[in-house]
């Protein structure tokens, strides 16, 4: 005796077999927003809790809780709403609205006359951020020193980067900056920002800041691309490889991680000499 042979949108036991296509996620040319809605989310660098960026109507990327919050209970400064991806200050009339991040990230101090349901979302996520045990608060213990002389690349943390002549704050050495654009198997690209021709390390004058004097440093280290043409220019402020910067319809996975460089705010990575080569120090 043989078993009836089985149709072939049908399980051995008849029932219908559902085959699900995927779908791709695409993106209108004229949405506001080039980032999707998969890649929005990420953790916090400081506390390790999860949170959701956005662009505001300024072009501004802004970090929010990914919980909504109801309005009465959050201050009207606090307040932001959604509106076709695109994040707006204010509420918009409804009972519920979002939050920044940084009014409730333990490791950021607390706004004044927080509410009590925003003390408790903030306490909920300090004790997360403990359970997480990632050692955001404590202190990473003291290494020996080692008296071997290892050679290594004298080249700076969070470089300055000059773009269209304004002045960014890079996230990382430039080397290792990744572009953003997704590729057909939906993960983010793996190919460098970093292209021929290179930008140029240059000694520029620092310059009074938001009309005050001069900063005591005369100079700092850019990395300077207003050499380049126009459109790798853009291509390096959009952080796009060379293969993505040519292709407007492929969407980002990530936020471009520039930052306005302000001397004020970031006087840590303010640096005086040029990065040579390599240099001969304790590891």
């Amino acid at each position: 005796m043989h078993p009836a042979p089985t149709a072939g949108g049908c399980h051995w036991d008849g029932s219908p077999r559902n085959a699900y296509r995927p779908r791709c996620l695409r993106i209108a040319p004229d949405s506001p927003s080039r980032l999707l809605r998969a890649g929005q989310g990420a953790r916090c660098r400081h506390c390790g809790n999860h949170l959701e960026w956005f662009h505001t109507a300024g072009d501004q990327p802004i970090a929010l809780h990914p919980a909504e919050m109801p309005t009465a209970a959050v201050p009207e400064s606090c307040r932001w709403h959604l509106s076709c991806g695109t994040a707006y200050p204010s509420g918009d009339g409804s009972a519920w609205c979002r939050i920044p991040h940084t009014a409730l990230c333990p490791h950021h101090p607390a706004p004044k006359q927080l509410p009590p349901a925003l003390q408790s979302a903030r306490r909920q996520l300090a004790i997360h951020t403990r359970r997480l045990g990632t050692g955001t608060f404590t202190p990473p213990p003291p290494t020996p020193p080692d008296q071997s002389q290892r050679p290594e690349r004298c080249r700076p943390t969070r470089p300055v980067v000059q773009i269209l002549y304004i002045r960014y704050l890079a996230p990382q050495p430039i080397e290792d900056l990744r572009c953003v654009a997704q590729t057909r198997h939906r993960h983010r690209c793996h190919h460098p920002v970093l292209a021929s021709p290179p930008g140029v390390w240059v000694l520029l004058p620092a310059g009074p800041v938001r009309g005050q004097l001069a900063l005591p440093h005369q100079v700092l280290t850019v990395y300077n691309l207003s050499h380049l043409p126009y459109g790798e220019q853009l291509r390096w402020r959009a952080q796009r490889c060379p293969a993505h910067a040519g292709a407007p319809g492929a969407a980002d996975v990530a936020l471009p991680n520039w930052e306005i460089f302000d001397p004020l705010l970031h006087h840590e990575h303010v640096h005086t000499r040029l990065p040579g080569i390599t240099r001969y120090r304790p590891h």
